[in-house]
């Protein structure tokens, strides 16, 4: 065979490829398109968040009414008024008495949502969307909406009606505080809107059961019902109800809108956030003490929240339970 055969017959010489360009500059640098990515919403973060958090120490430690910019430094003289203050120290006992009744309603309302809907093989979809819809509703929408339609007083309040089939006489449900009947529609306005939420959260969490633990259980013996959500099923739900219950402790701390809303310009029954409103907004606008009201209470959500996580054992991993 002749050279110039062999070289026809020869597979062509690949054609040489230019080596990939690296961008050079800022461009291309991973550190600032991070940066570049987040910085709305560091700096929204910062001046909406931290800013005003600061502010509200100094404010604290200043003799402020009538202006956020004092002059006269005062020290914890505004931490020793909040404290001893008789309304103040109410208002948490008016918190404590809420968590009491919202935090484990909630969790076991949230909880057996979450079980019916899971356990649903039609409609599944339409039921989730119709528990979570409250959610989107407006505290004080919702709040209004109880106050004048439900739980409204009056003969032809929907509330008095119900219990004037049974020969009950009409409830002022948001007129004195003895007896409390106030917290009855606290309480449901406030496990309306929010169970939903938390069901998704419950819901979530019992689609990454893995089955084979409850055929395990089925194959021992185990019982489907009571037997099998005590031994496999709560105990596989502890992270997220902690997580839950630790939510709903924050949450009730700052409640504001429906106590605001339903009990008006009242002196009982106020929670932390509406006693600190009438405190720095009220007549006299003392800020400082505002101001130091708010670290107080920002103190007991962080002391209680740590408490609360190492009691239920929230953030450890796998290997400590």
């Amino acid at each position: 065979m002749s050279t110039t055969t062999k070289a026809a017959l020869a597979p062509p010489a690949p054609a040489k490829t230019r080596p990939a360009r690296t961008r050079r500059g800022l461009r291309g640098s991973r550190a600032f398109n991070f940066w570049l990515f987040i910085s709305p919403f560091l700096l929204g973060l910062i001046v909406f968040i931290y800013v005003p958090i600061g502010w509200s120490v100094y404010l604290s430690f200043f003799d402020a009414r009538f202006t956020v910019t004092p002059s006269t430094f005062i020290g914890f003289d505004n931490y020793t008024y909040m404290l001893t203050d008789p309304k103040f120290v109410h208002s948490l006992g008016t918190f404590t008495v809420f968590a009491a009744f919202i935090v484990p309603t909630t969790w076991a309302v949230s909880l057996g949502l979450a079980l019916l809907v899971h356990r649903l093989r039609f409609l599944r979809a339409f039921f989730r969307s119709v528990f979570f819809l409250p959610t989107a509703c407006s505290y004080v929408a919702a709040s209004l909406i109880w106050k004048m339609s439900l739980f409204s007083g009056v003969r032809f309040g929907l509330m008095n009606t119900v219990i004037g089939w049974f020969g009950s006489d009409d409830v002022a449900w948001l007129a004195s505080p003895d007896p409390p009947w106030y917290w009855l529609v606290i309480v449901t306005a406030r496990l309306w809107l929010q169970s939903g939420f938390y069901m998704i959260l419950f819901l979530a969490a019992l689609q990454n059961i893995p089955g084979e633990l409850y055929e395990a259980a089925a194959i021992d013996g185990a019982r489907r019902g009571w037997q099998t959500f005590r031994h496999i099923t709560l105990p596989q739900l502890r992270a997220t109800s902690t997580a839950v219950v630790l939510l709903l402790l924050i949450a009730a701390y700052q409640a504001f809108d429906e106590f605001y809303n339903l009990l008006d310009k009242t002196t009982w029954g106020r929670p932390p956030l509406v006693e600190l409103y009438y405190t720095a907004l009220g007549q006299e606008q003392d800020y400082g003490a505002g101001s130091a009201g708010a670290v107080i209470l920002t103190a007991l959500i962080v002391l209680v929240t740590l408490f609360q996580g190492r009691l239920m054992g929230f953030g450890r991993g796998e290997e400590s339970k």
